[in-house]
């Protein structure tokens, strides 16, 4: 098992390269649900934490109070794989609502976008706009090229 610090930059770099990935949760009878997300990622050299500007449905505030767990696979047209398997906290105070409104509308591309061009997101202070924190407690990081030419290597972290 690979180091966090070995493994979380490869992990952003090939996320931020995909940009969505496919997200699920577990309902309160126990059964997966999926839907796509568009987390972005900070690393600080020492923590990894994403974080998903979202509206906060009673579905997917439900799925989290039952279970706080949510697992995101990204997958790229070359094979590239990524997956980060997290516990997902709501933000809903306006300091972080505002940073992470601010952290998307000044992002990089491909990842940084307008979140005013979702319908009823005109600021980060509207009821429908959240900030959704993922904190990784293990990632898987598959190049493509280890199945298709047998080089890369793949890398695993996993908290202890």
């Amino acid at each position: 098992m690979a180091e966090l610090s070995s493994v979380a930059p490869a992990f952003v770099e090939m996320a931020h390269s995909i940009v969505w990935c496919s997200a699920a949760t577990v309902d309160r009878r126990g059964r997966p649900r999926s839907r796509v997300l568009h987390p972005i990622w900070e690393w600080s050299g020492a923590e990894l934490v994403g974080w998903v500007a979202t509206a906060p449905t009673p579905m997917k505030r439900a799925h989290l109070e039952h279970s706080p767990y949510v697992s995101l696979n990204y997958w790229g047209p070359s094979q590239d794989t990524c997956v980060a398997e997290c516990r997902a906290t709501w933000a809903f105070d306006l300091p972080t609502r505002e940073r992470i409104w601010n952290l998307f509308a000044e992002g990089p591309e491909p990842v940084g976008y307008d979140p005013s061009i979702i319908p009823g997101w005109d600021g980060p202070d509207t009821e429908m706009f959240a900030a959704l924190r993922l904190d990784p407690w293990r990632l898987r990081v598959f190049p493509g090229s280890v199945l298709l030419s047998g080089t890369g290597e793949v890398l695993t972290w996993q908290e202890a």
